[in-house]
């Protein structure tokens, strides 16, 4: 390590601990502008500007800002003897560039090599490609101009479009054969893609037969595009004996997420979620969850420790430790130990106001579950802790409004749920910890619809895939359309399109609420690109020969039906 100028055991900070410094740097507690100029460092590094280059460069106070923090942000690394994941690439590249023996060295060790995914590295990664395989180019990059979807983290598509240029023995070998989708969903994305402008121009094609229309189905907004795709995946996998893991809902945004997350629970669909956080997953979820379990069972202890001190009442680690003596010598619970009557137990007045203020506030609301609605409980828990005030006082506006909005979305999810199933607070708490406890088992039982954003589902395929938002503003995004990005926005819709084997549907909604705000909302201009012959629309008739066809189809499958029901 001596040649990187650090000690063999160096740290390796995560991008929390980078957060951190570039605050400090930046001489700011505004965790959003900290984020932001940490992913215009990384930017930099990846596209192997130097601080002084970011610094000439820069055009607007935000890169300004970003760029002096960058001159001194390697020089701070370097004094913690520290790297982060950028120096990974950058600083053994730097190395080898200055040492033409190692650099020799090192391309002696290595035969082969084989890039996979080519077309999301970045400049960084092709030089250091460069400087590994030397003359001898002994290489295999397999990549799909296509796919090119991540732009927005620094990979270049001009990597592959420089290959040819820098390598004189370059040989292209086009994999076109689909060995994964039917023809009608390959006919459409090829349809779509031909709107870009081609590095290597092909044609994918499957000898899997031409598979059923795509449909495009329009809803009046999110919740009933939720519900209706809900309804339309248990059909289908009734109708042809699939698993819910033949099954993904794929959209743009994490943020999308939770209205497919709500309709599915209310129909017990289990689901798994890739490329976000599920909204049981989310803190302040967690913190509410903690309430209802301990109100539910006063025994549990670990739900007792972070209710008690979320929102903060004054009872610090001291005054858990005291607790817990109590209950260990009298073989009971943190939340029985308030009220005994022990020398362990010794705490100041305010300390112990406050468990049994805690105390009185748990044992109320139990008393009130079996009688009264489940939503109003849950209204006037959240109130008496002050919980939407701790929110503001704790994280940043953008922050606090956004967890803000996902505890009322579950207080009224909750509280629907009740009303509807007839279900009290105790009942509900039942089902939210059956589901919490499902979505921490991917690994052991993965027989779940997959809820996953484009960019998670790179690489993944599914009989059955919903395409979800498809509209304008969402998907092309309204920042990339401004920006005049579009074309990575259609290779991410080309993308999804492809991850089907055998059924694909689009959706898209009427309206949409924005900022507290509806607005109206139209289809995504890529529906229009797709091979029309091979979309049906929800709410257009088809011809007389389609509905001849789709009515022998729904024979067919009624038969099905009725066979299945009769063994």
């Amino acid at each position: 390590m001596g040649a990187l100028g650090l000690a063999n055991r160096f740290s390796i900070l995560d991008p929390g601990d980078i957060e951190a410094i570039v605050s400090e740097l930046l001489a700011t507690s505004d965790r959003a502008r900290a984020r932001a100029a940490q992913w215009r460092i990384s930017a930099w590094k990846n596209s192997l500007v130097t601080p002084v280059e970011a610094l000439s460069a820069a055009s607007n106070d935000a890169d300004l800002a970003a760029a002096r923090a960058y001159q001194s942000y390697d020089q701070t690394l370097r004094s913690y003897q520290a790297v982060d994941f950028d120096d990974l690439i950058a600083m053994p590249l730097a190395a080898l560039e200055r040492d033409a023996a190692a650099a020799g060295r090192w391309r002696d060790r290595l035969s082969y090599l084989l890039i996979d995914e080519y077309q999301d590295t970045n400049p960084v990664q092709y030089r250091l490609l460069k400087m590994l395989v030397g003359t001898r180019a002994a290489f295999t990059a397999v990549g799909d101009d296509d796919q090119a979807i991540y732009g927005w983290r620094g990979a270049t598509i001009e990597n592959l479009e420089q290959l040819p240029h820098d390598f004189n023995s370059f040989k292209v070998i086009k994999l076109e054969q689909n060995y994964r989708s039917e023809a009608r969903i390959l006919r459409s994305a090829n349809a779509l893609i031909a709107n870009n402008a081609k590095l290597y121009d092909k044609k994918l094609w499957s000898e899997r037969g031409l598979g059923d229309f795509i449909r495009v189905v329009p809803a009046a907004d999110e919740e009933a595009e939720a519900e209706g795709v809900a309804r339309r995946l248990l059909a289908q996998k009734f109708e042809q004996r699939s698993g819910f893991s033949d099954f993904a809902v794929l959209f743009r945004g994490n943020h999308q997420a939770r209205a497919f997350e709500r309709a599915l629970s209310a129909q017990n669909v289990p689901y798994l979620i890739s490329g976000g956080q599920s909204w049981f997953e989310r803190t302040e979820i967690k913190d509410l969850v903690s309430y209802l379990r301990l109100i539910a069972n006063d025994d549990d202890n670990p739900a007792f420790v972070r209710a008690v001190t979320t929102p903060r009442r004054g009872i610090g680690a001291q005054t858990l430790d005291k607790l817990g003596a109590a209950a260990k010598a009298h073989g009971g619970s943190l939340f029985a130990a308030i009220y005994v009557d022990s020398p362990a137990l010794d705490l100041p007045p305010r300390q112990h106001g406050a468990l049994l203020e805690f105390g009185t506030l748990i044992n109320g609301l139990r008393h009130r579950a079996e009688r009264e609605a489940a939503g109003t409980l849950l209204s006037d828990l959240v109130s008496a802790i002050g919980y939407e005030s701790y929110l503001f006082d704790t994280f940043d506006k953008a922050q606090a409004q956004s967890r803000s909005e996902s505890v009322r979305d579950f207080v009224g999810w909750l509280s629907t749920k009740g009303a509807a199933d007839g279900k009290n607070l105790l009942e509900l708490t039942q089902m939210v910890a059956l589901i919490t406890m499902l979505e921490g088992q991917e690994g052991d039982a993965p027989e779940a619809v997959r809820l996953s954003t484009l960019h998670a589902a790179k690489g993944l395929e599914f009989r059955h895939v919903f395409m979800v938002g498809v509209e304008e503003g969402i998907l092309p995004h309204r920042e990339s359309v401004a920006s005049g990005s579009v074309d990575e926005e259609r290779r991410l819709m080309y993308v999804g399109m492809t991850r089907a084997q055998r059924s694909l549907q689009l959706s898209w909604c009427r309206r949409r609420k924005r900022a507290g705000e509806w607005h109206d909302a139209e289809p995504s201009r890529f529906i229009a690109e797709l091979t029309q012959e091979d979309l049906r629309h929800a709410d257009v008739p088809a011809g007389p020969e389609e509905l001849a066809r789709e009515k022998e189809a729904g024979n067919a499958r009624l038969k099905s039906l009725r066979a299945m029901l009769t063994r």
